[in-house]
């Protein structure tokens, strides 16, 4: 049976920092627009700031769909889904509104701190999440999945690269500045990040 929660804190915030995996789930408004989700994984990536707070770092590699559909006026929209791929059976969902923290924002080195020891090049913005809404459910069809470990190469690969050769990156990249639907996404050139 499904409850709704208040707040994040107590086993849902156990439950959270527990799982290797999540996803994010982000729509423009217009109706025929294309919906977006995305895995996000990567330990350390991903904090719960308080109670009604959570941010995650937002790396290079993809599109920039999630945070165009944050960006667009009167939008903001945003779900985080984890599921219990181990252990009692359950899905976990945060319904909120995000706001897309970018390199150039005076606010960018206080929300950085909070990602010691994964923070690199590729870091291009922090998106933090407000819950509206927190809720679970059962979780009886979703598999049993063996964590075996992280993956590399991503850090590994970015990590080679410069500030400066990672906004070369993007600005090469297809849907990055924008959305598939038109949408201003990263603003380009990518900012330099601030002290």
């Amino acid at each position: 049976m499904g409850k709704t929660y208040e707040h994040i804190e107590g086993r849902i915030r156990d439950f959270i920092e527990r799982q290797p995996v999540f996803f994010t789930g982000t729509a423009p408004l217009t109706g025929d627009g294309h919906v977006n989700v995305s895995p996000k994984g990567r330990a350390g990536t991903l904090v719960v700031v308080d109670e009604t707070t959570l941010a995650y770092l937002d790396f290079g590699g993809s599109s920039a769909e999630t945070v165009a559909h944050l960006r667009e006026p009167g939008n903001g929209r945003i779900t985080l889904m984890w599921c219990a791929f181990s252990g009692p059976p359950k899905i976990l969902r945060v319904h909120g509104r995000g706001e897309a923290i970018f390199r150039d924002d005076p606010r960018w080195p206080e929300w950085i701190a909070r990602f010691t020891g994964v923070d690199g090049p590729s870091a291009r913005a922090i998106v933090v999440v407000r819950a509206v809404r927190v809720s679970d459910s059962c979780g009886f069809a979703v598999p049993f999945l063996d964590y075996r470990e992280e993956r590399t190469q991503h850090a590994e690969h970015f990590a080679r690269k410069t500030d400066e050769e990672f906004a070369a990156y993007c600005e090469k990249k297809e849907h990055i500045g924008v959305s598939l639907d038109g949408l201003p996404a990263l603003p380009l050139p990518l900012p330099p990040r601030t002290a």
